[in-house]
């Protein structure tokens, strides 16, 4: 009897220290400079669904419906993290191009640049399908009047309109403008893209962009 009431004793004593150790013990968090980096990644994230507003040069844009064209657009506005820090400054730079969508265009992002770092991005533009038919004998100068103009475009308006001033105009990719606009010759009417940059070229994010 006073062996068992003794081992008893021994073993309340032995879990008692037990819990007590454990409550003492601090709890496990991380280092601080593990918590910093933590903290500085997550708030270096553009989430998927983040839109970017974006300006352009020129009020419009034209493009053949089937033509792919290089273009640059510029961040209008700072982009911010939850926390409220400034991950795109306003005036960065944003490359890609101008592609077939669904009968229309669609800007397709290819390159982030902020200050001197580069990153890859992926993002895109809504599908912009408002078309404008150029009739044969129409003023070229009044339909490229404040526009950029993707070389396809350039030559059927050309070709179109028989006016060869569009040339001097902000042509997009503008290799072989003489060669295309001879093969529209004679043609009664060409259908182009009418794209308003600030309206319809806003982006949407597609997947995590990490800046760091």
């Amino acid at each position: 009897m006073f062996t068992s009431n003794k081992w008893r004793s021994q073993t309340v004593a032995i879990l008692a220290l037990g819990i007590a150790v454990g409550a003492a013990a601090p709890s496990v968090a991380p280092a601080p400079a593990v918590a910093q980096r933590i903290s500085q990644y997550s708030s270096s994230i553009i989430a998927a669904g983040t839109t970017i507003p974006v300006n352009y040069e020129k009020d419009k844009i034209i493009v053949t419906p089937d033509e792919t064209a290089p273009l640059t657009l510029t961040v209008a506005q700072d982009i911010r993290s939850s926390q409220g820090r400034v991950l795109i400054p306003s005036g960065s730079k944003i490359s890609g191009q101008l592609q077939p969508a669904r009968r229309g265009s669609q800007f397709v992002a290819k390159e982030l640049l902020v200050g001197r770092k580069r990153y890859r991005i992926d993002a895109i533009s809504r599908v912009v399908t408002r078309t404008e038919s150029i009739q044969r004998g129409a003023n070229g100068d009044s339909i490229v009047k404040g526009a950029a103009i993707g070389a396809a475009a350039a030559a059927a308006i050309a070709g179109i309109s028989g006016d060869k001033a569009i040339a001097t105009e902000e042509i997009l990719g503008g290799a072989g403008i003489g060669a295309i606009a001879g093969i529209l010759l004679g043609r009664k009417k060409v259908d182009v893209v009418v794209i308003r940059p600030e309206r319809d070229l806003e982006l949407r994010v597609r997947s995590e962009l990490v800046l760091r």
